[in-house]
């Protein structure tokens, strides 16, 4: 599943420029997540990247979007021109 960020992101700008896929951009109130390029960093790296940096721990997976690895190895693919 892709994943989201929840109201209590800071907009500290530290996870837009480590998302590989360019899925994180500056919302109204807090950055958002776009689910159709999120791949939790899958084909890029062994986990989110985005989570790893947020200091606040606000970037959970998003129920409402779950996929499969599979499904998230063929979005990277589509996304990337590359196989995993």
């Amino acid at each position: 599943m892709s994943l989201i960020i929840t109201d209590e992101c800071i907009n500290c700008d530290v996870c837009e420029p480590e998302c590989p896929n360019e899925a994180i951009t500056p919302g109204d109130e807090i950055y958002e997540i776009d689910p159709a390029k999120c791949t939790e960093c899958v084909g890029h790296y062994d986990e989110p990247q985005c989570v790893l940096v947020c200091p606040v721990d606000c970037i959970p997976k998003d129920e409402e979007n779950e996929e499969s690895q599979a499904e998230l190895e063929a979005k990277y693919e589509l996304l990337t021109g590359k196989a995993i």
